[in-house]
């Protein structure tokens, strides 16, 4: 299962059972914060209670760790973070806290439970269900295909929608008894627990009804201009290059200007351009890296280049 999501994470591998072999965890790494063998999963806190398996990016991780003052650090990963503040807070008021995207499962020793939880708007997959009595998650259902005799039946629902959207909606998938974690939830499953039922952690209706009035004119702009670059700062923070991809339209330009004005090089940018003039995109792109300054690639991909990537798909 793990060889399987390669492609996410070509930096490192690893694998974790728990005693006495009641869940595994497997993980590939993109290594972006703590490059050392200090950030490497699946990991475990730090009094052996909680091991997790996490794939994403907490964009307070700062402020996060700057509240576990007793914690004993082995790195600076936003992993070991995210452990430590489980460890020290419980699941539940950690969901609560965390800013980013991740998907995650968590072993719980003292209880013998498995939590599995995904971020508010669902930016990182997470795909779970029974199989043969037993319970089986990964970021991609291709993972899911890796265990031995797993051949579920086409969900005939699943696949109407499918016609009917172009996509299949949440909490479907395109396998029978394989669900999507919706985004904002989370699962927890004992011993005796046979039903997967996902609880909210989080409301986007609920988070707006209580934001303030909204303001107008000037101070809105000014106002927006403030969020914008706090949001942006928080996800510049890496160990390794960073960019951005750019089309040259409102939401893309607006990211890239926050950017640079926060960086003290050139953002690298990049842009996919196509031969077909009624859906090439790339002379705008060039114009707003050039207005901005970043240091710009661009890459023209033809309809056989498309095809050649298709076979490689999740």
């Amino acid at each position: 299962m793990t060889a399987a999501l390669r492609h996410r994470g070509p930096d490192s591998s690893g694998v974790w059972v728990a005693e006495p072999g009641q869940v595994g965890f497997g993980h590939s790494r993109l290594a972006i914060v703590d490059l050392s063998e200090a950030g490497e999963q699946p990991m475990s806190s730090g009094d052996g209670r909680w091991t997790i398996t996490y794939n994403g990016e907490l964009y307070n991780s700062h402020d996060l760790r700057g509240s576990l003052h007793q914690a004993r650090w082995r790195g600076h990963s936003d992993t070991e973070v995210l452990v430590e503040h489980i460890a020290k807070h419980g699941l539940p008021e950690t969901l609560k806290k965390a800013k980013g995207m991740f998907a995650f499962a968590c072993w719980d020793a003292h209880r013998s439970e498995l939590w599995l939880a995904r971020d508010r708007f669902g930016e990182k997959p997470l795909y779970y269900g029974w199989y043969r009595e037993s319970l089986v998650f990964a970021s991609e259902l291709k993972a899911l295909r890796a265990i031995p005799g797993f051949a579920p039946d086409i969900d005939r629902n699943a696949l109407r929608e499918y016609f009917r959207w172009t996509n299949v909606p949440s909490p479907m998938t395109i396998y029978e008894g394989i669900q999507k974690l919706p985004p904002g939830h989370f699962v927890r499953i004992g011993k005796a627990e046979t039903t997967l039922e996902p609880q909210p952690y989080w409301s986007a209706i609920d988070a707006a009804r209580v934001q303030p009035d909204h303001r107008a004119g000037l101070e809105a702009v000014d106002g927006l201009e403030e969020v914008l670059d706090l949001a942006v700062g928080n996800q510049m923070v890496a160990d390794v290059p960073i960019g951005a991809f750019l089309s040259g339209g409102i939401d893309s330009s607006s990211m890239v200007a926050s950017m640079q004005r926060q960086s003290s090089t050139p953002i690298r940018t990049f842009t996919i351009g196509f031969g077909e003039s009624g859906y090439d995109e790339s002379n705008y792109a060039a114009e707003v890296a050039a207005a901005l300054g970043t240091d710009h690639t661009e890459l023209v991909v033809s309809p056989e280049d498309a095809m050649r990537v298709i076979p490689e798909l999740p």
